[in-house]
């Protein structure tokens, strides 16, 4: 078998299934080959029903008797099921996924792996992982006659239509053909210093490994190999960046100390080396690519005006009028209008043309009639003065890199929570035609609010240098933050009713839009926004106005809604997730959470932070009747840090990254993901992409990896 071919050429596949591997982007040889398994069963642990203990246990034997109901103390949905072998039966039971019980029939022999819990007497298998077994054939790779480990059993990530089971026949079938010409992209020298396998050797060692041993070397060679392949990209995204030229910014510390001290408030010492770092940035010949990441209130908007400020009062090179241009692109048109009236504010007293451009209009400062007032203004006659070079900083959203935005001296790009926007919309703003100056490239500085364990910054943002605001300006409230069992959520809306008859406002998240279909049962448990509006205005707070703010909704719709809530109109905004960031509204002091178990650390710290913008004590509350250890930990770190670094290592360590961030932007494997939490393993995939990048930059003398890096640059944009 050749790497590059389909595998309809090699199986026949059933429509399912094919319609399953195209799913999950499984369309090539080479793709099944790095599809790994995402952990291992031994066949050792093997026992019979008659001799079973608590504890962990793998079972075969033939399925019966599946139901779905509901536990009769709890409520929980539940599914049942008996597994009986020769020596007899035990049962099965799926908490809160009464949904597992529709993949299997009656009679269906299977292998049952999991834990075995309860009395003496009255034993059942919690929740374990089961898949259709072959009778006969009691382990596909068994161990060989001279290994005296148990056999191993690969278990596979599975989608509605392909089990783990036909992954581990086809890949037999793969690895028994041999699956000839995928070069190693990782140089021998590299695999030396660092014992690892070779490709071939690994790609056996991970889907059919004699011990559990080599398949760890395999799952370690993989996790280095992306990193590696991954800091290789960053490097050379660097490199190509470092080889172009900006426009020059040599008196920036005078101007920013100038508007620092307008600024009513004193500056951190956090803010001060940010700023700081930016304009030695400012002195290279080379456009800055900077990070900024900031808590919720650290003051990034303060950082990114100071550095502005140096910008505008900058002027082009061989002129001795006009000056530089600012472009400044926000997630959602409520926060560049925002954005727009604090820079207004700041600037107000400079001559210079600030600009708001969003798809429901324009608008420019100061009017002509109105010195101290913005004004709405055509696109046509906005996007000329932006090419003349009158506006001295847009402010916009995705609209700000539509072909018909042209600058003439475009010089700062400042793209606020970054992680919203592709990797093609954020190039296409740096990309920017300037028509009288097409060579120099802007700066560019990423700001975000989310919190990046250091890791994660290093690997994803390796092509930015790093600046961090890890201090909060004096005056700042502390959050109280309270986990609310569903009984007592009564309570909660009359701490809540308190506020808004002191005229403040309030947010109500839920995990989900719709009511979910009663034949999904996992479901029912999550609050629906839709629904829950409805509750609140009916049975909760019938005085008061409550509005309704989902992803489904369009974007006018949602910037209606966002808008309506801003002017406090709204009292009450019920949502999803959707308000996590992009939302300023300094009078809501409230935000309870429903569900609040199924968010992550990091988001349920930025979705506390909505609530942070005043100096009125906000609360939080978080509504939750999770049993599960694990997450109650979780809750219980949120209820007593405000460190959004140190909640977001805890959230990388307890769900993983791929959860927390997600795969499909970074185009990284679930082993790529858990190697984000070796920092040693990170660092030095990054040294050694470093001194590869150094000595042959072109790649000429790495085939393979510049043909990974290919390959990686095509899933990117495909985002």
């Amino acid at each position: 078998m050749v790497p590059s071919d389909t595998i309809a050429q090699h199986f026949r596949l059933a429509m399912p299934v094919a319609a399953a591997l195209r799913k999950i982007g499984i369309t090539t040889i080479h793709d099944l080959l790095y599809h790994f398994p995402a952990r291992y069963d031994q066949g050792g642990t093997e026992s019979s029903i008659a001799g079973l203990s608590i504890g962990q246990a793998t079972i075969f034997g033939t399925i019966h008797a599946l139901e779905t109901k509901k536990s009769w103390k709890r409520k929980i949905p539940v599914g049942e099921a008996k597994l009986r072998d020769a020596s007899g039966s035990i049962k099965i039971m799926w908490f809160h996924q009464p949904y597992v019980v529709k993949k299997f029939s009656e009679g269906m022999f299977v292998k049952a792996s999991g834990m075995v819990s309860g009395k003496d007497g009255s034993l059942y298998l919690a929740n374990p992982h089961i898949e259709p077994a072959d009778p006969i054939e009691t382990g596909i790779f068994a161990a060989t006659p001279e290994n005296t480990d148990a056999p191993i059993f690969p278990v596979y990530p599975e989608s509605r239509g392909v089990s783990s089971l036909w992954f581990r026949h086809a890949l037999k079938r793969v690895l028994n053909a041999g699956a000839h010409g995928i070069e190693d992209p990782i140089p021998s020298a590299i695999r030396e210093k660092y014992r690892l396998p070779s490709l071939d050797t690994a790609l056996v060692w991970i889907h059919a490994p004699e011990r559990l041993s080599h398949a760890e070397a395999a799952r370690k060679r993989f996790a280095f190999e992306e990193m590696f392949v991954l800091q290789i990209q960053k490097a050379l995204d660097r490199l190509e960046n470092d080889t172009r030229t900006a426009f020059p910014v040599n008196e920036g510390e005078k101007f920013a100390r100038t508007f620092l001290k307008s600024l009513p408030f004193r500056s951190t010492h956090a803010q001060q080396r940010a700023i700081h770092d930016i304009l030695r940035d400012f002195k290279k010949q080379h456009p800055m690519a900077r990070l900024l990441e900031g808590d919720v209130g650290s003051g990034k908007t303060a950082v990114a005006a100071a550095t502005a400020y140096a910008i505008v009062n900058s002027r082009p090179p061989e002129r001795t009028s006009g000056t530089l241009q600012i472009a400044y692109m926000a997630p959602t048109e409520i926060l560049a209008q925002q954005h727009f009236q604090s820079f207004i504010e700041y600037f107000k007293n400079l001559p210079i043309n600030i600009a708001l451009m969003t798809g429901s209009g324009c608008k420019k400062f100061p009017s002509k009639a109105h010195r101290h007032k913005a004004t709405s203004i055509s696109r046509a006659q906005l996007l000329k003065w932006i090419a003349n070079g009158e506006i001295a900083m847009l402010v916009g959203t995705h609209a700000l890199i539509q072909k018909s935005v042209v600058f003439q001296h475009l010089a700062y790009c400042i793209v606020d929570e970054q992680h919203r926007f592709g990797t093609r919309q954020r190039a296409a703003l740096l990309q920017k035609p300037s028509p009288m100056h097409a060579k120099p490239v802007p700066h560019f500085l990423s700001m975000t609010a989310t919190p990046i364990p250091r890791t994660l910054a290093l690997t994803m943002y390796g092509d930015l240098d790093l600046s961090i605001l890890d201090e909060l300006p004096p005056g700042r409230t502390t959050i109280t933050t309270e986990i609310v069992r569903s009984s007592h959520r009564t309570q909660a809306y009359e701490r809540m009713r308190s506020e808004l008859k002191k005229g403040r406002q309030a947010y109500v998240v839920c995990p989900r839009i719709e009511e979910p279909d009663p034949q999904k049962e996992h479901a029912v448990q999550a609050k629906s926004a839709k629904a829950e509006a409805a509750r609140l205005q009916k049975d909760i707070f019938p005085e008061y106005e409550i509005g309704l703010l989902h992803g489904a909704m369009k974007p006018a719709e949602k910037d209606a809604v966002m808008a309506r809530f801003a002017c406090g109109k709204t009292h009450v905004l019920v949502a999803t997730s959707v308000v996590e960031v992009g939302i300023n509204v300094p009078n809501a002091t409230v935000i309870l959470i429903e569900g609040a178990e199924r968010f992550g650390l990091a988001q349920l710290h930025q979705l506390r932070g909505r609530v942070q913008r005043s100096s009125h004590p906000p609360m939080c509350f978080l509504v939750s009747d999770t049993a599960s250890h694990t997450s109650t930990t979780r809750l219980r770190a949120l209820a007593h840090s405000s460190d959004g670094f140190k909640l977001a290592e805890i959230d990388l360590k307890t769900r993983g990254a791929g959860d927390l961030w997600g795969k499909k932007q970074w185009g990284i494997s679930d082993i790529g993901m858990d190697a984000l939490q070796n920092i040693r393993l990170i660092r030095a995939a990054r040294e050694e992409a470093t001194r590869v990048v150094q000595s042959d930059p072109h790649l000429t003398n790495h085939r393979a990896l510049r043909a990974r890096i290919s390959s990686l640059a095509e899933k990117l944009h495909e985002e």
